[in-house]
C-alpha cells in the first residue's frame, strides 16, 4: 500500500501488482458520514428485535457472498484462501451469536436497595469510531461490530489501508441486507484520516493495532473524554511442560505460530520448553513445519501465503540475521522464497535467549523462537517477564498443575492443551501493553453501553449524610 496526493493504492503481496486506487475522503466527507450515523442512531437504538433481524439478514448476505469476500481478503493481504473462507464463516457465526443472545445480555437487572424498586438498564452510547488492522480484515471489524450494533450503537469504520476493499465489502453487505446506510459505514483513507474520525462527533473509539499507535489513539480520544477500548499486540508464550503430550503440543505449535503467516496478535510467539523434552519437541515441530506448503494463496493446497508487504518481509529477515549473530540457530526456514511477492519460509530457531529481540518484541511473521528452560518454574518466570499480556497456552497432562499455572500467568486469555483462539462466547483482551477493555462475550457488549441505575422511592429519605 502507498498513498500519493490524496490517493490510496493497494498492492497484491503475492504478485506485487496494483489492485485498486482510491480517493481519500476529505474531512467534510468524514463528518458527513458521522452525521449520518448520528441520525441513524436515534431510530436504531429503539428496537432490539429489529436489530436482531437486521443482524440475521447481514449474516445470510455475508455467507451468500463468501467466495468473493474470501478472494478479496486473500488478494489484499495474502492469507491462504482456506483461511479466508474460515474467517467469513466465523464472522457470520458471531453476528448470529449476538442476534441470538443480545437481548439476554442487555436485559434489565433488578437489585435490592432501600428503594421500593431498583433496576439497572443498559443503553447504547451512540456513534463508535472503529480503527482496525489488516491481518483479519473482516473478523477484527465484525467481532467488535456485532455486540456493539446489537446493543444499539452505530459504527463508522476506518479499515487498514492495505485491506480497503474488505472494509468496503462489509458496508456493501449491510446495504445489500436491507440495513439503512448510516448503521455501518466505511471510510476511505489512510492513517491520516484517523485523527479526523477521533475528533468528529463520535462518542467512543475502539482500536486494534500496535502499541505505539494505540497509545496515540487513546491519548487523543480520552483527552476529549471519549470511551476507548484498545486491543494491542502480544508476545504469547507457548509453555511445554515435562509431562506434555509431544505429538499434540508440536501439532499445536505449528497451528499456533503459522496461522495467517504468523501475522496474528494472539499467535504463539515464544516457545518455552522444559529441558527434559526439548529435543523431542523441536524435532517434531520442525518435521511438521517443513510439511507446510508456501505459495500462491489462492491455491487450495497452500498453507502459507506472503507477508503483507515488503517492510514486513525485511523486518523478518533482519530479526533472523540478528538472532543468528547473537547465537541462535536456524533449524528450518530462514530465507525468502518464490521469485515474486513477499514470501518467507516458516522458520524455527533454537538456542534463543529470553533477552533477544526475537523473544521480547512482537514478531509478526512466520518465525518461531524456542527457549529451553530447566523447569516449569523458570518457564513461568520467562513467560511473565514481558511487556505484553494478551494470551498464553500451556501444555501438560496434569490438570491440577494446569489450573495453578493458568492462574499464575500474566495474561487476559489462557488455553490449556490448545492454542489461543478468539470465541464470541468468552471475553477477549489483554493486560499490560496488550491493551485494555474487552471484546466478545457479554463483557465486550457492555464496553459500549451506559450502565444506568434507576431507583423508585415512595418517600424522601432524610438520613443520607454522604453523597
Amino acid at each position: 500500500m502507498k498513498a500519493t496526493e490524496r490517493k490510496l493504492m493497494t498492492l497484491n503481496p503475492a504478485t506485487e501488482e496494483i489492485l485498486n486506487e482510491y480517493d481519500i475522503m476529505t474531512k467534510e466527507k468524514i463528518n458527513e458520514s458521522v452525521g449520518r450515523a448520528r441520525e441513524a442512531f436515534s431510530d436504531w437504538k429503539t428496537d432490539i428485535h429489529k436489530r436482531a433481524d437486521s443482524l440475521y439478514a447481514f449474516a445470510r448476505e455475508f455467507r451468500k457472498n463468501r467466495e468473493n469476500l474470501a478472494r478479496t481478503s486473500t488478494q489484499e493481504m495474502g492469507k491462504a484462501i482456506k483461511e479466508s473462507r474460515s474467517e467469513i464463516d466465523k464472522c457470520a457465526w458471531t453476528i448470529e451469536y449476538y442476534a441470538d443472545n443480545g437481548r439476554i445480555f442487555t436485559s434489565d437487572e433488578v437489585v435490592n436497595t432501600d428503594a421500593r424498586k431498583s433496576v439497572i438498564i443498559f443503553e447504547p452510547v451512540g456513534v463508535i469510531g472503529s480503527i482496525m488492522p489488516w491481518n483479519f480484515p473482516y473478523w477484527q471489524a465484525l467481532r467488535f461490530a456485532a455486540p456493539s450494533l446489537m446493543a444499539g450503537n452505530t459504527i463508522v469504520l476506518k479499515p487498514a489501508s492495505a485491506t480497503m476493499q474488505c472494509g468496503i465489502e462489509i458496508e456493501k453487505t449491510f446495504i445489500n441486507a436491507g440495513i439503512p446506510r448510516g448503521i455501518f459505514q466505511t471510510l476511505i483513507g489512510d492513517s491520516s484520516i484517523a485523527e479526523t474520525l477521533i475528533d468528529s462527533d463520535i462518542n467512543a473509539v475502539t482500536f486494534t493495532g500496535s502499541v505505539q499507535v494505540g497509545g496515540k489513539v487513546a491519548q487523543r480520544a480520552t483527552s476529549q473524554l471519549k470511551k476507548t477500548v484498545l486491543e494491542l499486540g502480544g508476545s504469547d508464550p507457548f509453555i511445554v511442560c515435562e509431562d506434555a503430550d509431544i505429538e499434540k503440543a508440536s501439532t499445536g505449535a505449528v497451528k499456533g505460530r503459522f496461522i495467517n503467516c504468523g501475522q496474528s496478535c494472539i499467535a504463539s510467539k515464544r516457545f518455552i520448553v522444559t529441558k527434559k523434552i526439548a529435543s523431542e519437541f523441536i524435532e517434531e515441530f520442525v518435521t511438521k513445519t517443513e510439511k507446510l506448503k508456501v505459495g500462491d494463496p489462492l491455491s487450495e493446497d497452500t498453507d502459507i501465503g506472503p507477508l503483507v508487504n515488503a517492510n514486513s518481509l525485511s523486518n523478518i529477515e533482519s530479526l533472523v540475521a540478528k538472532s543468528v549473530r547473537q547465537g541462535a540457530e536456524v533449524m528450518t526456514g530462514g530465507e525468502r522464497t518464490n521469485n515474486k511477492g513477499f514470501f518467507y519460509r516458516p522458520t524455527i530457531m533454537k538456542n534463543v535467549s529470553p533477552k533477544m529481540d526475537i523473544a521480547t518484541e512482537e514478531v509478526f511473521g512466520p518465525l518461531a523462537p524456542v527457549i529451553t528452560v530447566e523447569n516449569e518454574k523458570d518457564a513461568m518466570k520467562i513467560a511473565n517477564d514481558s511487556k505484553y499480556g494478551l494470551g498464553a497456552s500451556i501444555w501438560t497432562q496434569d490438570l491440577e498443575k494446569a489450573e495453578m499455572l493458568s492462574r499464575t500467568i500474566d495474561s487476559g486469555i489462557v488455553s490449556v492443551n490448545n492454542v489461543v483462539v478468539s470465541d464470541p462466547r468468552v471475553p477477549f483482551g489483554g493486560i499490560k501493553n496488550s491493551g485494555f477493555g474487552r471484546e466478545l462475550s457479554r463483557y465486550g457488549m457492555l464496553e459500549f453501553v451506559n450502565v444506568k441505575s434507576i431507583r423508585f422511592y415512595d418517600q424522601l429519605i432524610h438520613n443520607h449524610h454522604v453523597e
